[in-house]
């Protein structure tokens, strides 16, 4: 089982088809929130579309494609964090996050974000990471800013949320660069 502690109070676990009931409360209770930047909130109607969900990020974990973790604090189901499937080929992911609304602005997501990525260059000794956001989302792009990656471009019209397509900002960060930032702290 994946899991990595994070913080007192916060942990990084794998999912499990236990947590289907959990996750989804808390996706449909920030609903509204989630859905401006997020395209699968739409889809995500019923605990059963979770178990789904949690059945393929759990095969890719097991086929060796990096984990897709839930934020768990203080015991309770808080958002998720994770890698979209690793590209062995290029050494590469790229990471993918969301919080509930309540745990914003707390430093949270950055922590979990780093943990990750502490996971992705040292244990699995990735190359490259990158981050995608909508550019109008502030509080997703400052999160990558923070961490010290380097902003690479942007895709325009690069994902379609709900009824239009979004433009993202794409952020990088290499092996070398994460090792030198971290020996730092």
């Amino acid at each position: 089982m994946f899991s990595r502690k994070v913080a007192p109070g916060i942990e990084l676990r794998l999912f499990e088809k236990k947590d289907a009931e959990a996750v989804f409360a808390v996706v449909d209770r920030n609903r509204k929130h989630l859905r401006e930047w997020l395209p699968w909130v739409d889809f995500t109607s019923s605990p059963e579309d979770l178990r789904r969900f949690i059945g393929r990020v759990r095969e890719q974990f097991e086929s060796g494609r990096g984990p897709q973790t839930g934020i768990w604090i203080h015991g309770a189901f808080a958002g998720s964090v994770g890698c979209h499937p690793i590209d062995w080929g290029n050494r590469n992911c790229s990471i993918g996050y969301w919080l509930e609304e309540q745990h914003q602005g707390k430093g949270i997501m950055t922590r979990c974000c780093e943990s990750l990525l502490d996971h992705v260059f040292e244990d699995l000794q990735l190359h490259r990471a990158t981050i995608q956001c909508g550019t109008g989302n502030v509080r997703s792009c400052a999160i990558p800013e923070r961490l010290g990656f380097t902003k690479e471009g942007f895709t325009r019209d690069g994902e379609w949320v709900n009824d239009h397509f979004v433009d993202l900002v794409v952020w990088g960060m290499l092996e070398d660069e994460w090792k030198a930032r971290r020996s730092k702290s």
